[in-house]
This record gives structure tokens, C-alpha cells and sequence, in this order.
């Protein structure tokens, strides 16, 4: 038998294993949301682009600052803001123990600055709960029930927008009389009609998404749809709302306790000091100037918090879009 000549040997390559490459950014889902990539949520992703926006973080500070003012104000006082010495009779600034010197009854200006404070904040949250609380729930039903009730609700809205705002708040206190509480109940009131048409507005566009209607199909109460799926999404336009808003509202209690309606004396805000330094600022223009520069600060604040924010939602909105 004739022997099979053995075949020469092959050389073994060592096998090579490739790792899958990993998927580009742009081959991700469409429906992945950017929390998810980041990672922590849409909070946590929401206060890092509230974060880039330094005029938000700014204006953040400043009403933290002015937040804790309000908080401790009457315990830091130099001096007793309603205590009168008219043998200090309009002091002007960095007089020896007044630093922002004295108004036309000797009391301290820097002492009744931060006891406004308080005052002036206290009277802007006010202001902004009367018109949440009348605003916000006529908006959801109006939007979400629609028909009759919609258009008289929107009737009425309209013709409440259509007086001058503060002409109506004069008539109003004049009615219930002068006071800090009439003042910015009276305030609330003319505002609620902005948060009436902004819910509304928001709950007709949500009201017919796919969710809802799915949900709605199922069976569920009209009342959790409202809770778990139109309500969370009427958050972010409302919180922009109230940032810009508070601004609003603080011009509109400084102008009423320059007219005498808001606080009365001898309690002081940052609108009645301006009333009282109107009368003096000929002699001495500090008493109304350094209110007056802090009202325009504070409303500077909340108009660019309320800027920062929309920013901040808008981007949400379309990366999520």
C-alpha cells in the first residue's frame, strides 16, 4: 500500500476578538431623555442648566440674601425702627450710630430698610396666593371642561383685565379700607386673571395630548388625570409665572403705600418710605433714593430669575421634544 505523504503544517493564527464599538450619540434613541443620559433625573438635570445661567444664580443669591433679611431683620436692627429722636432730625448718611442717617422724625433709615424688608416680601407671597388660589383652579376647570362654563369664565376674565389695574386696586382698598392685608388682597385679585389665562391655555394644549387621551380611554377619573398628568405639566410655565409676576407685585405695593393705602404708619415698607423721602427730597434726597434703589433691585432679581427659568424649562422642553 502506498503511504499518503503527511501535508505540510499550517501555521494557527491566534483568533482576534473585537469589542463591539459603542453607539454614538446620535444613534441613541430618539425617545431617550437627556436626564438619562446625564444621570440624576430631571431635577438634577434641570438645576445644572439653572446652574450655567449666572444672572439666575445671581439673582438666586440676592433673594436668598433678602429672604434672610426678612427672617432675622428685627433681630439686627442697630436701632429701634420705630423710635423717634428729634434731636436727630434728618441726619445725613455715616452720621456717628446712623449709618444711612435719619429720616424727618429721627428714626434710623438703615433700621427701618431691613424691618421693610420683611414687610415688602411679606406683602409680595400675599399678593401672589390670593391670585393662585382665584386664579389657578378657574384655569384648570375652564381649559379642561371647556364649552359654556369656558366662555363665561373668559367673559369675566377679559373684563377684569380690561380696568386699569390701579385705578380697580384704589377702589377695592377704598372699600375695604387701607391696610397692608386690603392693599395686596386687592393686588392678588388683579393678578389672578394672568394665571387664569396661563393655565387655561396650558391645560387645552395638554388636555388633547396622547396620554391623556389614552388615560381617559381606560377609564381613569377625570380627577386623577388632572393629579398625575396635567397638573405636573402646568409646574414649569406656572413657577415662571410666579418669578415675573412677584415683581408685578411689588411695584404695585410700593405704589399703593405711596398713596397711603398700603401700610400705615408708624410701620414702614419700602413704598411708604418713598412717600415719606418725597416730601424731603429736596433737603434730603437719601430717603426716598435708597428704598427706591432696593425696589428696583428686587424686581430686577425676580425679572431675571424668571428669565433664567424660562431659559432653563425652554431648553427642557425642546431637547425633550
Amino acid at each position: 500500500m502506498t503511504q499518503r505523504e503527511p501535508s505540510p503544517a499550517v501555521p494557527s493564527v491566534p483568533e482576534v476578538t473585537v469589542a463591539p464599538a459603542a453607539p454614538a450619540a446620535s444613534a441613541m434613541p430618539a425617545g431617550t431623555p437627556t436626564a438619562a443620559v446625564h444621570g440624576g433625573g430631571a431635577w438634577a438635570d434641570f438645576r445644572r442648566r439653572v446652574g450655567k445661567n449666572r444672572g439666575a444664580v445671581i439673582a438666586l443669591c440676592v433673594l436668598a440674601f433678602l429672604l434672610l433679611v426678612a427672617f432675622i431683620g428685627p433681630y439686627i436692627t442697630p436701632a429701634d425702627p420705630n423710635a423717634q429722636n428729634l434731636r436727630a432730625v434728618l441726619l445725613d448718611p455715616f452720621s456717628p450710630g446712623h449709618l444711612l442717617g435719619t429720616d424727618q422724625l429721627g428714626r434710623d433709615i438703615l433700621s427701618r430698610l431691613i424691618v421693610g424688608t420683611r414687610v415688602s416680601l411679606l406683602a409680595i407671597g400675599l399678593a401672589l396666593v390670593v391670585a393662585m388660589v382665584v386664579g389657578v383652579p378657574l384655569g384648570f376647570l375652564a381649559g379642561y371642561l371647556g364649552g359654556r362654563f369656558d366662555g363665561l369664565v373668559m367673559r369675566l376674565n377679559d373684563a377684569a383685565m380690561s380696568f386699569p389695574p390701579l385705578l380697580l386696586a384704589i377702589a377695592l382698598v377704598a372699600v375695604l379700607g387701607p391696610s397692608l392685608r386690603n392693599a395686596m388682597f386687592a393686588v392678588g385679585i388683579l393678578m389672578a386673571p394672568r394665571f387664569l389665562r396661563l393655565v387655561r391655555g396650558v391645560v387645552i394644549g395638554l388636555k388633547e395630548e396622547t396620554f391623556v387621551e389614552a388615560s381617559r380611554s381606560i377609564g381613569t377619573p377625570t380627577h386623577m388625570i388632572i393629579l398625575r398628568h396635567i397638573l405636573p405639566n402646568t409646574l414649569s410655565p406656572l413657577t415662571v409665572a410666579i418669578a415675573v409676576t412677584a415683581g408685578y407685585a411689588m411695584l404695585s405695593e410700593a405704589g399703593l403705600s405711596f398713596l397711603g393705602l398700603g401700610v400705615q404708619p408708624p410701620d414702614a415698607s419700602w413704598g411708604s418710605m418713598i412717600r415719606e423721602g418725597f416730601l424731603y427730597f429736596g433737603r434730603s434726597p437719601w430717603l426716598g433714593i435708597f428704598p427706591g434703589v432696593l425696589i428696583a433691585l428686587t424686581v430686577f432679581t425676580f425679572v431675571t430669575l424668571g428669565d433664567g427659568l424660562r431659559d432653563a424649562l425652554g431648553r427642557e422642553e425642546r431637547t425633550e421634544s
